[in-house]
């Protein structure tokens, strides 16, 4: 009986020290990580959203809206989903609100216009997340301005500590953090320049970029097509490549808008003047090797003797092949240079590419090379913004201008122009030729009479298409003799394209009169 007793009160105690042994293992030895555990339980730290900053154009005008987005959010990386705004009120009104962060969209209010500008936004991705340099559910600028001034437009995020019950419901808030608002921003950008530069494409395959020659100011770039910053993935598979940039990632042969800068090679090299002339045969043969002119290979004629400002008026291929063989392909590509072609503009948007230039100093060079190269063909290519900052050289008076498309509306920023050291004569005689070629018997027939004059180059590219398709070019600046606004479009063969006199010029007219309607 003894035994019995013995053995009972035994395994009472044993047990009695076990529960003890637990409570101090609970409450001391890990009290502390208990006691977190519990205040976690019942203190949640909600995210209050910076808004974003805003975007204006150069007259004030707003490209973007900031939108409320309602979302429940775990914690946990991308462990965020969407509701709508009556269901976010329903959660307030109940006080069950710990879990629910009121996140900022973004509405573009130009839509597709201004989508290759302004770029678009979205959540962090997993991959952010976990790495450490996002937040869960962050909205970050994936391109254009977005993605270039992300830092500028975010702002800093604030939060609220408050205590929850067990059903999650808000019992009181302990503390807050006001978010600080992103910075606004100003761009040199024409809204309704650049609504009409995306209409005015019509949907064809092309870029219009336009901009202040004296300053570098950009006031419209535009890429169609285009695409809907709400419905990316779309644009992803599509094999039209709508999120590509043609105005600063395309590159394309220039074509005869080219010859701008043979022709400034070639006065000023010495090798010809305003008054040389230069017979047009119609058609060059060299070596078995044809080189026509356009007048000769649509109509049968030939243009006679004629000088510079007239091969320019008439985009005179054989004038050019000859002017290029005198000049020689080496001077050419150093004026090119001069020009910024083959470089970077330095815009302030990513994605931009330098183009190609061929070098004559390497691998097999024959005079067809040259030829080619003399009126914009062959192994050269350029992107739409930077013809357009060659033809800005000339509208300046000599100077290349890094462009840029943030406004400093204090009129305080210095331009960004370097004198490139061409001759003021050379100016006024591409000047001359580039306004006669938007004159009656010019090339550039849509803008025959247009008011203020404009001075202007087409261009027809050819790329290897086996159905023969060209690309159009129209490069300008106006008004002509005090230039306010260079233009420059490009549409691509294979999506509309064709001669730059039919197909570029009246884009560019469009342009030219929604500046000048003011």
């Amino acid at each position: 009986m003894n035994k019995r007793y013995l053995l009972f009160y035994s395994l009472l105690i044993i047990g009695f020290l076990i529960l003890v042994g637990r409570l101090v293992q609970l409450t001391i030895i890990e009290g502390a990580v208990n006691r977190g555990s519990a205040d976690n339980q019942r203190l949640r730290l909600r995210k209050i959203s910076a808004l974003r900053g805003i975007i204006y154009d150069r007259n004030g005008n707003s490209l973007v809206r900031n939108t409320p987005v309602f979302k429940i959010c775990s914690g946990q990386p991308n462990q965020c989903r969407e509701i709508d705004q009556l269901k976010a009120l329903q959660m307030e009104a109940a006080n069950q609100d710990a879990n629910l962060v009121i996140d900022n969209g973004r509405q573009y209010l130009y839509g597709q216009a201004t989508a290759h500008l302004l770029g678009y936004l979205s959540e962090a991705s997993e991959t952010e997340v976990r790495n450490g340099t996002r937040d869960a559910g962050q909205k970050i600028g994936r391109s254009g301005m977005e993605q270039q001034y992300n830092q500028t437009l975010k702002g800093t995020d604030g939060g609220e500590l408050v205590e929850v019950n067990t059903n999650g419901e808000t019992l009181r808030a302990i503390g807050k953090k006001e978010p600080v608002a992103g910075k606004d921003l100003y761009l040199t950008v024409d809204a309704n320049l650049q609504k009409v530069a995306y209409q005015a494409l019509e949907g064809k395959k092309g870029a219009v970029v336009a901009s202040n020659p004296k300053t570098g100011e950009i006031l419209a770039l535009v890429s169609s097509p285009s695409f809907d910053s709400s419905q990316i993935a779309q644009g992803l598979n599509d094999s039209n490549l709508p999120l590509f940039n043609r105005a600063i990632g395309g590159v394309y042969p220039p074509g005869s808008t080219f010859k701008i800068i043979v022709a400034a090679a070639g006065l000023e090299s010495g090798t010809i003047n305003s008054q040389i002339l230069i017979n047009d045969p119609g058609i060059i043969n060299v070596n078995g090797y044809h080189y026509s002119n356009w007048y000769f290979t649509q109509y049968g004629k030939t243009e006679g003797l004629i000088n510079i400002t007239t091969a320019l008026k008439r985009s005179t291929d054989t004038f050019f092949y000859q002017l290029g063989e005198m000049t020689g392909a080496p001077k050419i590509i150093d004026w090119a240079k001069k020009f910024g072609v083959g470089n970077y503009t330095g815009i302030d948007l990513d994605g931009e590419t330098t183009g190609f230039m061929p070098d004559p100093q390497t691998g097999t060079w024959f005079l067809g090379n040259t030829y080619h190269l003399s009126i914009g063909q062959g192994a050269l290519g350029l992107t739409p913004l930077q013809v357009n900052q060659m033809t800005s050289v000339i509208a300046s008076g000599g100077k290349l201008c890094k462009p840029t498309l943030i406004s400093d509306n204090q009129n305080t920023r210095q331009s960004d122009c370097q004198n490139i050291g061409i001759k003021p004569e050379t100016i006024k005689i591409i000047t001359e030729g580039m306004k006669e070629a938007c004159s009656t018997g010019g090339t550039a027939f849509p803008l025959f009479g247009f008011q203020p004059e404009v001075a202007c180059k087409t261009g027809t590219a050819e790329y290897g298409d086996p159905q023969g398709k060209t690309h159009a070019w129209l490069t300008a600046f106006a008004p002509a003799d005090k230039p306010e606004i260079a233009v420059t479009v490009l549409v691509e063969g294979g999506g509309g394209g064709g001669e730059g006199s039919a197909v570029a010029a009246p884009i560019a007219k469009k342009v030219l009169e929604e500046y000048f309607r003011k």
